[in-house]
């Protein structure tokens, strides 16, 4: 019982995304606006996009790098003033 729910619901997704896809291909004119202010908003996510990327090859940069050397644990000398 459970797969033939979710073959339903599988084969709904499907009927309503070719729906729209029909819907939009179809329509040939689009009043569409463009608001002068879309490139200081692209502008913002290409800065939060390589500034995420930045900070996540910083935060992983140790396993990634112990990933391609093949090194299996930390290297540190401990001098007994662990945090």
């Amino acid at each position: 019982m459970q797969k033939s729910t979710g073959r339903k619901n599988s084969q709904r997704l499907f009927i309503m995304a070719m729906s729209a896809m029909i819907v939009v291909v179809w329509y040939d004119r689009a009043a569409a606006y463009i608001d002068p202010s879309i490139g200081s908003y692209l502008f913002q996510l290409l800065l939060a996009g390589l500034l995420g990327a930045m900070f996540a090859l910083k935060v992983f940069w140790g396993n990634i790098k112990r990933f391609f050397t093949g090194a299996k644990g930390k290297d540190r000398e401990t001098d007994g003033n662990d945090r």
